[in-house]
């Protein structure tokens, strides 16, 4: 049959069931095709991609030299398992800790950017041996067992099953929780209330702090100027380890391959997906510190995936970056 967007609309709602939906109320918009910034459904209407589908497509859709590289990883070898050394993954993991801050020298992969902050949670508490993450309320890192208890929006409530999660405020002074009447007033108040829930939650349970240096979904949240540095004292003050959710702010987005290099402050781990290749391909993982990377040396790390690392998955990521660092896209972000 030839396609139409009815064709395609009358599949989807007969077949397909939809995140985040009352499954009654949907009325999808059909996407045939695209290129650049640009898509168009089957009857030739064309739409302006504004929010680069769910801010992921970096590079825009269809880009030529990553298109090549996947079809040209698929006629070599489609899949291996993760306990095999690739030469995808390892030029992927090379060109992704080339941006990343001194001190980071390897990289965990996996499917999304879920599953990467559900690994980063399993990689803090196993180096510090505690508990408890701590996160805030006013961000999203998605929708697996515990990045959904680690989210702070609503979205959470009716997945509240994994343990030892706890939430804070974070600065927001547009509707400020803390009064404050300034920028500098909103950073102090906000660490201030920081430092007296890692203090009521018991410092020495505490393993992480999961924080978005922009949050995104929340609202695209830009923290006061000293804000992630105030984070940063308070985790080394108390041996917490700082994961930062670099998953929809990163590789680009704010002008600069990772949003915290703003702010002039590195954290234990970073996770990333999205514009890592621009959805092209699933695909997402776990910045290691040279610290936490040693430590699994000799411990055991108890987590794995059947496609960490998946060929086709890390072919595209190499010729986004490479696509990015040669078309100037960050800078001109």
């Amino acid at each position: 049959m030839t396609p139409t967007n009815g064709l395609v609309r009358q599949l989807d709602r007969q077949y397909v069931f939809h995140s985040w939906s009352q499954q009654g109320q949907l009325d999808p918009l059909v996407i045939a095709g695209g290129e650049g910034c640009r898509l168009w459904d089957y009857a030739g209407n064309e739409y302006l991609d504004f929010s680069s589908q769910l801010v992921n497509t970096n590079i825009g859709h269809q880009h030529p030299r990553v298109i090549a590289a996947i079809k040209e990883q698929a006629e070599t070898l489609t899949t291996v398992a993760p306990a095999h050394a690739n030469l995808a993954r390892g030029e992927a993991a090379k060109r992704i800790v080339e941006r990343a801050p001194q001190g980071f020298s390897r990289v965990f992969f996996t499917n999304a950017g879920a599953d990467a902050n559900e690994n980063a949670i399993r990689m803090a508490r196993s180096y510090t041996g505690r508990d408890k993450i701590l996160s805030a309320y006013r961000s999203y890192h998605g929708n697996t067992g515990s990045a959904i208890v680690a989210t702070g929006d609503p979205r959470r409530v009716p997945n509240e099953f994994a343990r030892g999660h706890a939430h804070f405020f974070n600065p927001y002074l547009y509707r400020s929780d803390f009064w404050a009447s300034d920028e500098q007033e909103e950073c102090q108040r906000a660490l201030q209330h920081l430092r007296r829930v890692i203090e009521c939650e018991g410092p020495g349970a505490i393993a992480a702090i999961l924080l978005e240096p922009i949050p995104g979904t929340a609202g695209v949240l830009t923290p006061p100027a000293d804000y992630l540095k105030g984070v940063r004292a308070l985790a080394d003050e108390f041996g917490i380890l700082l994961i930062f959710d670099e998953v929809m702010a990163g590789f680009g987005r704010t002008g600069r391959w990772f949003a915290f290099e703003h702010y002039g402050v590195s954290p234990d781990l970073i996770v990333f997906a999205k514009g890592v290749n621009s959805g092209y391909v699933p695909a997402g993982g776990v910045v290691i510190s040279d610290a936490i990377s040693r430590h699994f040396d000799e411990h055991m790390f108890f987590g794995g995936l059947t496609y960490s690392g998946h060929p086709l998955a890390m072919a595209s990521i190499v010729a986004t970056l490479d696509a990015m660092h040669e078309e100037g896209v960050v800078e001109n972000a």
